[in-house]
């Protein structure tokens, strides 16, 4: 039988180096100029491995955030409630406004788009206003630009349509952070 070997890379025409931009995202070490935050503990030559993994770290720790308690990352149950939350939101304003009701359903495609629609907007709004889609703001959570300062429009729109493609979000690396927010340059951490 032949030895069959998987590919490192996909070698479609025109199509990127997947293995390359995951390793350069999510594998190698990155160092982030001006972090937000201090952390408490300072980084030590002994706690750095191969990898980039932290046996003794947390999320964050590599962004310079703390381990517990304000500006920490948001751990995956406050986002996950967030997320819930947000989505209870999007389908009460479809609802008032006719577009979806909870005993008929959607009806078809086209509604369910519009329900989306109505998701994101309303996440992109809340972001801009409060660094936080409602559900970040009753969870405790807040999305803050990597290098701080104001989070912006173009941050929350970038945000929001990766969320929205939902694969992205599923994608996290070693900080907790998912893909849309590493490519929007956000972290989600607590108030």
């Amino acid at each position: 039988m032949p030895r069959v070997h998987l590919p490192t890379r996909l070698l479609t025409p025109g199509f990127p180096d997947v293995t390359a931009l995951f390793r350069a995202c999510y594998v190698s070490p990155v160092a982030y100029p001006g972090t937000m935050a201090r952390s408490t503990t300072p980084p030590s030559a002994s706690s750095a491995h191969p990898g980039g993994e932290h046996p003794d770290g947390w999320p964050g720790k590599d962004l310079g955030l703390p381990e517990e308690g304000p500006r920490s990352v948001g751990r995956i149950g406050r986002r996950v409630v967030a997320l819930l939350i947000d989505g209870a939101l999007a389908d009460l304003v479809a609802y008032v406004t006719g577009v979806w009701s909870p005993l008929e359903g959607s009806g078809d495609i086209a509604h369910t788009w519009v329900q989306l629609a109505i998701f994101a907007a309303l996440q992109v709004l809340f972001i801009c206003l409060l660094s936080g889609s409602f559900g970040h703001v009753c969870v405790g959570l807040r999305v803050v630009p990597i290098r701080g300062g104001y989070i912006g429009i173009w941050r929350p729109v970038v945000r929001t349509v990766l969320l929205c493609l939902v694969v992205p979000a599923l994608i996290i690396d070693r900080d907790s952070r998912g893909a849309h927010d590493r490519i929007a340059g956000t972290v989600l951490v607590r108030r």
